[in-house]
């Protein structure tokens, strides 16, 4: 058996350096078509140059292919919950459930004050849920129908609804990477929740400015014949009424009494397709098309349709069938396979050493608190990029800087904030990492599309920042308490 060597620099820096040039060379390739395909190939392709520097180091295939596996394993309940919002996001477009939102949404809505109103409600919803993909596959892709039917940019408005989800979800005490940043690094939830606030708070601020200054700047004509075309077209083709919210209640009131997402996305797919046929009978006949079938078989045959292909509206106006034609658990596969070998690569990495190689190298260049900081954000989003998953970008740095922060009297609680700051919401804006592919496929935006409006997200790693350089609420451990912010 050979003697494992640790990985230099250069071995580290090489699957990294050769992932970035691959990556380039396809999106110059095949453009926005890139994610489908192109890039999943240049994933599988860093994994192998890993696995071999790997390998040359004394790591054995067996041991690389199991950690493989395991990184894998990582994200099995994330491909699940995937397929699920597949199904939901079918049958809840069949029972009518997100053409009521969408006809209820134009009516509600000012188009000026549309994304600052998208971010607030998002917001309260993952607060009280704790998950920004319940929101994003549920309300997100209403609200997205909405904008288009408002004649808003997509873009934005998926930028607002990240930003709110990813706000909701960092401060709510139900989430999961909000328990997961305070365990990792040894302090607790409420603590670091409250001293969370210090920069999150500004942050969620200065996006609900912007958003509001984007559209107030919106010229939307207030006789706007294509929303009511819209609406008439809607109202026509569906049962629009309160009652097809249903599934909506459902999901959020078990959410709320913290049913994982799982069960909770799966039971509102299935219980869209119920209200789908007691609600939207036509609709379900017409999509199923076997007038051959007794109606039980041929509703059955239509539900099943809807979760695993999605539903394909036929309302003739080729905007609203655009809008409406979504969803099936087959419509997650190519973001699944990008998951897989996203996380594949990564996996290869953390195991080889080579992950924590180079925060061992960015850690000798952090001599003050705020390059300290500024090492730690960059690693959280080095490691979102690199390994594709926010549960590794928020406990691999965690874990890596603890002693360092004990070492220069830092209490742990800054350590969890800026981990969270960094890890937790950089996540969504990598299109191979878990989140940036399921915000992707959910709401029908790319994630490079989204990007620079997510405002939320990228604000506050750099408040995080400013924080760590001027020493504005750094609690050190021979400290009195910081006062809660408000």
């Amino acid at each position: 058996m050979s003697q494992i060597k640790p990985p230099t620099l250069f071995d580290s820096l090489l699957p990294v350096f050769s992932l970035i040039g691959m990556l380039g060379l396809s999106v110059y390739l095949f453009g926005s078509d890139s994610s489908s395909g192109p890039n999943q190939i240049v994933l599988t392709l860093g994994a192998a140059i890993a696995a071999i520097v790997a390998m040359q180091n004394g790591h054995s295939w067996p041991s690389i292919l199991k950690a493989i596996v395991a990184g894998i394993s990582t994200a099995m309940g994330a491909i699940l919950i995937l397929l699920s919002v597949g199904g939901l996001i079918g049958t809840w477009l069949m029972a009518g459930t997100v053409p009521s939102l969408i006809y209820y949404g134009l009516e509600l809505l000012d188009p000026q004050w549309f994304f600052a109103a998208t971010c607030l409600i998002c917001a309260i919803a993952a607060l009280a849920t704790g998950s920004s993909w319940t929101v994003a596959g549920t309300l997100g892709v209403a609200l997205i129908g909405v904008a288009m039917g408002l004649g808003l940019s997509p873009a934005i408005a998926a930028g607002a609804i990240i930003s709110g989800a990813y706000f909701g979800d960092k401060m709510s005490p139900l989430s999961d990477t909000t328990n997961l940043a305070p365990a990792v690094v040894d302090t607790d939830l409420f603590t670091h929740i409250r001293h969370m606030a210090w920069t999150t708070g500004p942050s969620i601020v200065f996006a609900l400015l912007i958003f509001a200054g984007i559209g107030l700047t919106n010229d939307v004509p207030a006789e706007n014949l294509a929303l009511e075309e819209l609406k008439v077209t809607l109202d026509g083709a569906f049962n629009i009424t309160p009652l097809a919210l249903i599934p909506l209640a459902v999901v959020f009131f078990m959410a709320y009494r913290k049913v994982p997402p799982l069960p909770t996305i799966l039971f509102g797919a299935l219980l869209g397709g119920f209200v789908a046929i007691v609600l939207q009978p036509d609709v379900v006949l017409a999509f199923a098309a076997s007038p051959q079938l007794p109606t039980g078989l041929a509703l059955t045959k239509g539900v099943w349709l809807a979760l695993s292909d999605g539903y394909v509206s036929t309302t003739g106006v080729a905007d609203v069938d655009d809008l409406l034609s979504r969803g099936g658990m087959s419509s997650m596969l190519v973001t699944i396979w990008l998951i897989l070998t996203a996380l594949s690569y990564g996996a290869v990495l953390e195991h080889a050493g080579m992950l924590a190689r180079l925060i061992e190298s960015a850690l000798k260049a952090a001599k003050s608190t705020g390059s300290l900081f500024l090492t730690v954000v960059l690693s959280c989003i080095g490691i979102n990029v690199i390994a594709a998953d926010q549960y590794i970008a928020i406990v691999l740095p965690g874990k890596m800087f603890k002693a360092e922060f004990k070492r220069r009297n830092l209490d742990p609680r800054n350590l969890s904030r800026v981990v969270e700051d960094s890890g937790t919401l950089t996540s969504p804006l990598v299109p191979w990492n878990t989140c940036g592919a399921y915000m992707a496929a959910t709401l029908g935006v790319a994630t490079l599309a989204y990007l620079p409006f997510v405002f939320f997200n990228l604000i506050n790693p750099l408040v995080s920042i400013f924080y760590g350089y001027t020493g504005f609420t750094i609690k050190r451990l021979d400290e009195e308490p910081l006062p809660a912010a408000a």
